[in-house]
């Protein structure tokens, strides 16, 4: 385990933390709002503990997949535990689990909250609640490979498979940071865009901003108690065009960028992803039209803005989906699961898994019935890797485990099964809002402390795609780490 050259990136983490506090303290002085002090101190505080981490120089810049896997988990962990201080500094969110909780949610863009009143917090407060989702829509150590080089080889592209949502991660050009860079430029692209857009229908540039960055990071931190119900259909419909496109893998923008478009637009994931959309907002469209006899403007509305926040893991709302119909709460549920695209800032199981899985259960049965045959899967007429698909499978049966596990203790903790089975699914596919008591009119702030540390884990886990978390628990990482750090010792005694 090279422990050097993670030591110098959750350094270059906290120095980038540090920096990206400033943002919420410059807005608190522009408010005249005393609460910037509390990120600027935590500013400083990032400063002197990356600086200390990141001073000494690693001998050994390389790293393999291990490393990667465990710095990113690592990096995540300390962002949130220096990304809450300033809730607690406050006094806006006073209890640590309630802060990291809050935190957790906005980096890994779940956006379930336990703030009881939204609008109650400072602007600067709600500014750096909604920034944490676009920080960590991309990924903080994407950023870093963009504008630091730290390491030489191929070894950036570790960091990028343990940090990227998908089944599989893979360059758009031949250097890793220009790939990081490229992927980044999209980013603000279209954050800056949808901002543009939604100050052209009235709100403020601040309120504009902060929407944005919810929305691009795919969170869900809404800046008014009511999300985004209380809004124009015009600016519903904005942050529903947006939520699908950042929905999108960006591989496909890449594409464009480069004029391919017949390759862009011809990805079998894309063709599943939109078919999924339009088929439950229609579905859904005809239940709150239909079934329930609401006017056509809005239940064309929020049955177009709930199917992509859901599917998207974005988590805004429009409407308390909780008091629709089974039919409509059934296909919300199973959104949930699925997921946005691979490569993208969404959530959820992702839809290249779905549909290799869906392949993959033909092709067991064509093998049923004929049992000599030889049959490959194909994504975008390209046969799958065997390696991959023994790969979705462990995930996913993974994933099951951990969400069994997760909703026995929170079942252990009381409330109903709904509501624990939601809570978990909307935390783990970092959805937000789930169903009954943690509804999109509720929050999370009633679950006992212990559900809300498992709930915290269940967020960093889906986000992570599972590995790098679950790494961190495996005994063996750490028994090579003190292993190395005995011999290391002996090596000094002995001289």
């Amino acid at each position: 385990m090279n422990l050097s050259i993670i030591r110098r990136i959750l350094g270059y983490v906290l120095i980038l933390e540090a920096a990206l506090l400033l943002l919420p303290t410059i807005v608190g002085l522009v408010y005249g709002e005393r609460e910037f002090t509390a990120y600027l101190i935590v500013s400083a505080i990032c400063v002197v503990c990356g600086g200390l981490l990141g001073i000494k120089k690693p001998k050994n810049t390389v790293f393999h997949l291990k490393e990667g896997c465990v710095a990113t988990a690592l990096s995540w962990i300390v962002l949130s535990v220096f990304g809450c201080l300033p809730f607690m500094i406050t006094g806006e969110i006073p209890s640590f689990i309630d802060a990291l909780f809050e935190t957790v949610s906005g980096f890994t863009t779940t956006g379930a909250s336990v703030v009881q009143n939204v609008e109650s917090l400072a602007t600067c407060t709600l500014f750096w609640r909604s920034f944490t989702h676009w920080i960590g829509g991309m990924g903080v150590l994407v950023f870093i490979m963009a504008v630091v080089p730290h390491s030489g080889g191929g070894s950036n592209i570790n960091l990028l498979r343990a940090e990227s949502p998908g089944p599989s991660v893979s360059k758009l050009v031949p250097k890793m940071r220009e790939t990081a860079r490229y992927l980044y430029v999209i980013y603000i692209v279209f954050t800056l865009l949808e901002a543009l857009l939604l100050k052209f229908g009235g709100m403020r540039i601040v309120d504009a901003l902060m929407i944005s960055f919810s929305t691009a990071g795919t969170g869900g931190f809404g800046i008014k108690n009511d999300s985004v119900a209380g809004y124009s259909y015009y600016i519903q419909w904005v942050v529903t065009v947006f939520m699908v496109m950042f929905g999108v893998n960006f591989n496909a923008y890449f594409l464009i960028i480069r004029r391919q478009f017949k390759k862009a637009f011809t990805m079998e994931e894309l063709r599943w992803y939109f078919g999924i959309i339009l088929i439950a907002i229609g579905a859904v469209f005809f239940d709150l039209k239909v079934m329930s006899h609401g006017s056509t403007p809005k239940a064309l509305t929020d049955s177009a803005f709930q199917v992509a926040s859901i599917i998207t893991t974005t988590g805004f709302s429009t409407a308390d989906f909780d008091t629709w119909h089974q039919l409509s709460k059934g296909l919300l549920l199973g959104l949930m699961l699925i997921g946005a695209c691979a490569g993208s800032t969404g959530g959820g199981v992702k839809v290249q898994r779905i549909v290799i899985v869906i392949k993959n259960a033909f092709r067991e049965l064509y093998y049923y019935i004929h049992p000599k045959s030889v049959k490959k899967i194909k994504m975008d007429g390209k046969p799958v890797d065997e390696s991959i698909i023994k790969s979705i499978n462990t995930y996913t049966l993974t994933a099951i485990g951990i969400i069994a596990v997760s909703f026995f203790i929170l079942s252990a903790q009381g409330n109903n099964t709904e509501t624990n089975f939601s809570a978990v699914m909307a935390t783990i596919n970092n959805i937000g809002p789930g169903f009954d008591k943690c509804g999109a009119a509720r929050n999370f702030a009633f679950f006992h402390p212990l559900s809300k540390l498992v709930l915290i884990f269940d967020m960093l886990v889906g986000r992570l795609e599972l590995y790098p978390i679950l790494i961190l628990f495996t005994p063996r990482i750490w028994q090579e780490t003190l292993t190395q750090g005995n011999h290391r010792l002996k090596k000094r005694l002995h001289k």
